[in-house]
C-alpha cells in the first residue's frame, strides 16, 4: 500500500556521503559536533527538571526506593538507547526516530512517530521553559527581587496559590506567614490588571527564556554548543558537589522502610523519572552535524546515559537519606533538603545550578524539535517552508523560529500538571517502535558492517517465553483482579490486559524467528511503563493523534515525495 512506501537505507547513506541531505539537496548544516559535543549534550538534557524538581514527587510516593526506579528506567532506556545508536550509525540523517520508522515501517508509522515527537518536544518544552520560571522567580527572590505575581505565573498555579491564602487567613494566619506559592497566588489574583472581565495573569520569564534560547539556537550549532558545554560543566560540578556534602547528613534510619508504598509506589514516579532521560532522543536529531555520525553517535548516547543514572542514584539516596521521604512533595527538592538543616547558602547555590540546567535542557530540546520538523518537510510531508536551512547560520530557520513561538506562546499561560504524562507517552510510544524496527533492518553490507554500529546478537527463541511466563506468573493476581472488575474500574488495568496480551504474541512470534532479546525487551519494557502512565493523558494522547492522521490524510499523503516518485 502506497502510505506504507520505504526510503531506502543505501540511498540515504549514498547521498549522506555525497553531502546531500537524504537526496534532496545539499543541506548547509555544518558538521561541528563530536563525542563529547553530544555527550554533553545528552546530560543537558537529561540532568535538568528531574533531578531539581520531579524528582521530589517521585521519591515522595516511592521512598528511598525510587533509587531502584532510576536503575529500571536506566535499563530500559539502556536497550532502546542501543537500538538508537544502531539506527543513527546506519541511518546518518536528522529526523530521530521519524527517520528510522521511515526505512523500516514505512511512510504512515513515520508521520504517526513525527507528529508523536512533535507532541514530546514541544510538550517538554513547555514543561522545562515554566520549570526555569519557577526557579528563576525563587532566585530572584533569594536576592530580594520580588516580580509582580501576575507577571510570574499561570493563571491556574495563582488559582491555587490564592485559595491556599485565603484558607491560611481563615485558619488565623497572616500574609507575612504565607508559602511561596500563597504569596505569589494571592499577589497574582488581588493584584492582576483586568481587561474585557479577564484577569491579566502571564508568566512572562518562562517566554523570555524560550525568546533567548530561540534566538542562540538561530544563530548556530557552533554557538549553542558552545553554550551547552559550559552550562554542563558546572552543573556537574554543582551536582557532585551537592552529594558529597549531602552524604555527610545522610541518616540512614530515613531508608527504612525502603519502599514504604510497595512497588506500586515506586512506579508511581514513572512519568517523572522517565521524563528527565528522553535526551538520548535529542542527541539523534543532530546526526547531520556530526563530524562522524556512525561512530559517534551511539557513544555519545551511551555515555550519557550511563554518567545521568549514576547521578540520579546517587542524588535519590541522598535526598531520601537527609530528609524522610514523606517530606520531599515541593518543587525544589534539593534546595529543600539542604534548608530543613539550615543550609541556606547552599539552597542559593542549588537554585543558581536550576536556572542553569534546565536552560541546557531547553536548548537541547529546541534544537532537536525543528529538525523533526525539518526532515518531514524534506519528505514532503509538511510544507517546504519548514525545511529551510538558514545560508550564513547553517540552521533550519523557519522551524526553529516557528518552535519558538510554538513553545513560548503557551508558556505564557499554560500549567504542568499532566504535561510530564503526555510527554513521557509520546517519547515511550518512539521508543517501542525504534526498538522493533531494529528487528527488521536489512542486513549490513560488507562496507558498512566495518563502521556501523550493531547490536550483539542475543538469541530469543527461549529466552524471551521464559521471561514472558515469568512475568504472568507474578502477576496473575493482577490479571485475575483486573478481569474480575473490568467493569466497575478504570482503563488502567484494561492497559495492563492488553500489554500482556502483546506479551504473550511478542514472546510465540520471537521463538518462531528466533528475534534478539535486546531490542525486544527494550520495547516490552517501554510498553509496560507507557501502561503505568494515566487514562487520562492517554486520551489526550489519542486526540492529537486523530488530528496528526487527519493531516496526514488532507496534505501529507498527497505531496509526500516518495508519492511523487512512484
Amino acid at each position: 500500500m502506497s502510505v506504507f512506501r520505504k526510503k531506502s537505507i543505501d540511498k540515504i547513506v549514498k547521498d549522506a556521503n555525497a553531502g546531500l541531505s537524504d537526496g534532496h539537496s545539499s543541506s548547509g548544516l555544518k558538521k561541528v559536533l563530536g563525542v563529547r559535543d553530544l555527550t554533553f549534550m545528552g546530560i543537558a538534557a537529561v540532568v535538568g527538571a528531574g533531578i531539581f524538581s520531579t524528582i521530589g514527587t517521585a521519591a515522595y510516593h516511592g521512598g528511598p526506593g525510587i533509587s531502584l526506579l532510576f536503575v529500571i528506567t536506566a535499563i530500559t532506556c539502556g536497550f532502546s538507547a542501543l537500538c538508537y545508536a544502531e539506527f543513527a550509525s546506519r541511518v546518518p540523517i536528522a529526523g530521530s526516530a521519524y527517520t528510522y520508522a521511515y526505512v523500516t515501517f514505512g511512510e504512515l508509522v513515520a508521520w504517526i512517530i513525527g507528529w508523536a515527537l512533535i507532541l514530546e518536544y514541544a510538550i517538554g518544552n513547555i514543561v522545562v521553559a515554566i520549570s526555569w520560571s519557577g526557579y528563576f522567580v525563587n532566585l530572584l527572590e533569594g536576592f530580594h527581587i520580588h516580580l509582580p505575581g501576575w507577571l510570574s505565573t499561570n493563571f491556574e498555579q495563582a488559582q491555587q496559590g490564592y485559595d491556599e491564602a485565603l484558607q491560611h487567613l481563615a485558619a488565623g494566619g497572616t500574609p507575612e506567614t504565607f508559602s511561596k506559592i500563597a504569596r505569589i497566588g494571592y499577589d497574582a489574583i488581588t493584584n492582576a490588571p483586568m481587561i474585557g472581565g479577564w484577569r491579566v495573569i502571564l508568566n512572562t520569564p518562562a517566554l523570555l527564556i524560550v525568546v533567548l534560547i530561540t534566538a542562540l539556537v538561530y544563530r548556530g550549532i557552533k554557538e549553542s554548543k558552545k553554550t551547552t558545554n559550559a552550562m554542563v560543566i558546572f552543573k556537574i560540578i554543582v551536582i557532585i558537589f551537592v552529594i558529597i556534602l549531602g552524604s555527610f547528613y545522610v541518616d540512614t534510619s530515613n531508608w527504612t522502610p525502603f519502599m514504604p508504598n510497595g512497588f506500586t509506589g515506586v512506579l508511581a514516579g514513572v512519568s517523572a523519572v522517565f521524563y528527565a532521560y528522553i535526551g538520548f532522543d535529542a542527541i539523534s536529531t543532530t546526526a547531520e552535524e556530526c563530524k562522524n555520525p556512525q561512530r559517534d553517535l551511539p557513544k555519545g548516547m551511551i555515555y550519557s546515559l550511563l554518567i545521568c543514572t549514576v547521578l540520579y542514584i546517587l542524588i535519590a539516596l541522598v535526598l531520601t537519606g537527609m530528609v524522610n521521604y514523606s517530606l520531599l512533595k515541593v518543587d525544589d527538592p534539593l534546595a529543600f533538603v539542604f534548608e530543613k538543616i539550615g543550609m541556606h547558602k547552599i539552597g542559593y547555590l542549588i537554585s543558581i545550578s536550576a536556572v542553569v540546567a534546565t536552560t541546557s535542557v531547553l536548548l537541547v530540546f529546541q534544537l532537536g524539535q525543528p529538525r523533526i520538523w525539518m526532515s518531514m518537510s524534506r519528505d514532503g510531508l509538511l510544507p517546504k517552508k519548514f525545511s529551510t536551512v538558514h545560508p550564513k547560520f547553517g540552521t533550519p530557520s523557519f522551524a526553529t523560529i516557528i518552535t519558538g513561538i510554538f513553545v513560548g506562546i503557551p508558556s505564557l499561560f499554560m500549567s504542568i500538571s499532566r504535561m510530564t504524562d503526555l510527554t513521557s507517552i509520546g517519547t515511550l510510544f518512539a521508543f517501542v517502535l525504534v526498538c522493533f524496527g531494529v528487528l527488521i533492518l536489512p542486513k549490513l553490507s560488507p562496507e558498512l558492517k566495518k563502521q556501523a554500529f550493531h547490536l550483539p546478537y542475543i538469541n530469543g527463541q527461549f529466552i524471551i517465553p521464559i521471561l514472558a511466563i515469568i512475568f504472568i506468573y507474578f502477576g496473575q493476581g493482577r490479571i485475575q483482579s483486573a478481569f474480575s472488575s473490568m467493569g466497575n474500574e478504570g482503563y488502567q488495568e484494561f492497559l495492563y490486559l492488553i500489554f500482556v496480551f502483546v506479551l504473550i504474541i511478542v514472546a510465540i512470534i520471537s521463538f518462531i524467528r528466533k528475534y534478539s532479546v535486546i531490542p525486544i525487551v527494550g520495547a516490552m519494557c517501554c510498553m509496560y511503563l507507557m501502561i503505568e502512565i494515566p487514562p487520562v493523558s492517554w486520551l489526550w494522547f489519542f486526540i492529537w493523534m486523530t488530528i496528526g492522521l487527519i493531516m496526514y490524510s488532507v496534505y501529507g499523503r498527497r505531496n509526500s515525495l516518495l508519492a511523487k516518485e512512484q
